[in-house]
């Protein structure tokens, strides 16, 4: 596995864009949440929404796939926290290679392990629930994933490709079980009779998750710290 990595980590550093501006656009793919989870989350909405027969089983799929999708978050930074941990190759002196563009918050990502990519495990998630439903967005929505989401951290040296393809691996199995019939009718089902009879919250609430999801609960991360250091 780390020969396999270094190869691809020397490669990536020894054919890097001679562009400055291509750089940096590649290392916004990592900041920008536009360039992250909106899309793909927008298309939930958009799949949601259609009107048809078969709306019905559509979002118990599309509510599997979002519960997957944050389990698939929680899972891997769970794993990051427990599993030994991995420096991430923009910060290890060992690897000698000299990525396109620094690192941004690297006080924070050098105490983060990099094993493995919960931004490849949550999208990886999310885009496998939109091929479950719509094979054509859904085969857009893996090659957006793995174009835009996880090879730009890569590039940069936020993740080595083991992490993202481990993540990726993870994620779609937590989507393909949590969208098996016997397993997503018992939560999915009583999600869609609330909305059935409190539409105004429930649509609310999901606007404020899906929020979040985007995000990465980022936010509410920053206020539980905040909270655990102000009770210390």
């Amino acid at each position: 596995m780390k020969n396999f990595d270094t190869a691809i980590q020397l490669f990536i550093a020894q054919h890097a864009f001679a562009s400055s501006a291509t750089n940096h656009a590649i290392a916004a793919l990592t900041d920008l949440y536009l360039a992250r989870g909106l899309p793909l989350v927008s298309i939930l909405w958009w799949i949601w929404l259609q009107p048809d027969e078969q709306n019905s089983q559509r979002r118990e799929i599309v509510v599997a796939t979002l519960a997957a999708g944050f389990i698939a978050l929680f899972v891997g930074r769970l794993l990051a926290y427990l599993l030994p941990f991995r420096l991430r190759p923009e910060f290890d002196p060992t690897l000698h290679l000299h990525f396109p563009v620094g690192v941004k918050s690297d006080a924070v990502l050098r105490t983060w392990s990099s094993f493995p990519s919960d931004h490849g495990m949550l999208w990886s998630a999310i885009a496998m629930g939109i091929f479950l439903i719509w094979r054509c967005a859904g085969v857009i929505a893996l090659a957006y994933t793995a174009l835009f989401i996880c090879a730009p951290r890569v590039y940069i040296g936020l993740h080595y490709p083991t992490d993202v393809i481990a993540g990726a691996l993870l994620g779609l199995t937590i989507t393909y079980l949590f969208t098996r019939a016997p397993i997503r009718v018992v939560f999915a089902k009583p999600i869609l009779r609330l909305f059935e009879l409190y539409p105004g919250p429930c649509y609310a609430l999901s606007f404020i998750f899906t929020f979040e999801l985007v995000t990465q609960f980022d936010e509410i991360r920053l206020i539980v710290q905040y909270l655990v250091k102000t009770h210390l």
